[in-house]
């Protein structure tokens, strides 16, 4: 099983939060600037607020269950965020390098394989593939050297991780999609791996992708789930719960919205692997607390190395985990 350490280095936390609380101090001082949205999933506007985290309201939508920050840095503001963070500079400089071989082995790899399951069982074409938010690259290379794809192109916003991918000898887009100046009907697959959750407008995202994708193209998304394990029982303590995550949608919000936008969804599954793990560490820490929860103290603490594998392999497979997959293609 997966372990956080094996991709967040233990070793450079410190380090990496200390950058990451003076990106957060910085994107304080603007709160001013700062709107009111309605539900980034529904289009309702009757918040009801669940907790305060990093100095933003976080609300949820009684309608279909999103949990979201409002109100939200404008577009603006995320554009300046991305561009000047130390938190992203430090990622790309020191924790993507020291964890990239795992993340090929565990992570990147798999999801490669992952995805071309899904072009076979859907049957679509295998042209060209658009990945939207590529980061660090490592997705991308191994999409090259697997030959499953005749065309690969990244988009990433963010100058840091271009300049990466561009190394990494990636053809790179250094603009938000809703941007680019790509041909209509341009990719036969478009992905983007735990990047809607950041964005001011999703269903702008959603419909940008719509444009780019040809007809009966695959549209493939992950991001976290609200109502999965971790987030649903560690609440504001959950390290999910960050200051660039904006929207948290389920799996009925987030196909509903994506419905919305032209697409017929195919499936949703929540294939995490770190829930367990990651409530289990916030409770040793003292960070959480399982006293009123016997049932999960027993499985999370006492018998972990019995109990703690095959309960995460229980949530993944139930759809419990906090991380969350949908494909949909295009009507």
């Amino acid at each position: 099983m997966l372990s956080e350490n094996e991709i967040r280095p233990d070793a450079m936390r410190a380090e990496q939060a200390r950058r990451f609380a003076e990106d957060i101090r910085r994107l304080n001082e603007r709160k001013d600037e700062f709107v009111a949205t309605p539900c980034p999933a529904c289009g309702a506007d009757i918040p009801t607020v669940r907790f305060g985290k990093f100095g933003l309201t976080y609300v949820d939508c009684p309608s279909c269950g999103t949990l979201y920050v409002n109100p939200r840095p404008t577009p603006e503001i995320l554009a300046w965020y991305y561009e000047t963070s130390e938190n992203y500079r430090y990622w790309n400089t020191f924790i993507f390098p020291a964890s990239e071989g795992v993340r090929r082995e565990r992570i990147f790899r798999p999801r490669v394989e992952r995805l071309a399951d899904i072009c076979r069982r859907f049957g679509v074409p295998t042209r060209t593939l658009l990945e939207i938010g590529a980061g660090f690259g490592t997705f991308g290379e191994v999409v090259r050297e697997s030959g499953l794809f005749d065309r690969y192109v990244a988009v990433e916003p963010t100058p840091d991780l271009a300049a990466t991918c561009r190394k990494k000898g990636l053809e790179v887009i250094e603009l938000p999609v809703e941007r680019t100046a790509l041909p209509d009907s341009f990719a036969d697959v478009v992905a983007s791996f735990e990047v809607i959750e950041h964005l001011f407008s999703p269903r702008a995202f959603i419909e940008a992708s719509a444009r780019l994708l040809a007809s009966g193209g695959l549209l493939i998304l992950s991001c976290p789930n609200a109502r999965g394990f971790e987030v649903e029982v560690l609440q504001s303590a959950s390290d999910t719960i960050d200051v660039e995550h904006l929207n948290y949608f389920n799996p009925a919000s987030l196909s509903d919205l994506v419905a919305r936008c032209g697409f017929s969804v195919l499936e949703t599954t929540t294939p995490g692997e770190l829930d367990a793990e990651l409530v289990r560490k916030k409770v040793l820490a003292g960070e959480a607390d399982l006293g009123q929860e016997p049932f999960l103290k027993h499985v999370l603490v006492d018998e972990w190395d019995r109990l703690g594998e095959p309960f995460q392999k229980f949530l993944s497979a139930n759809g419990l985990s906090s991380h969350l997959w949908l494909v949909a293609r295009k009507s």
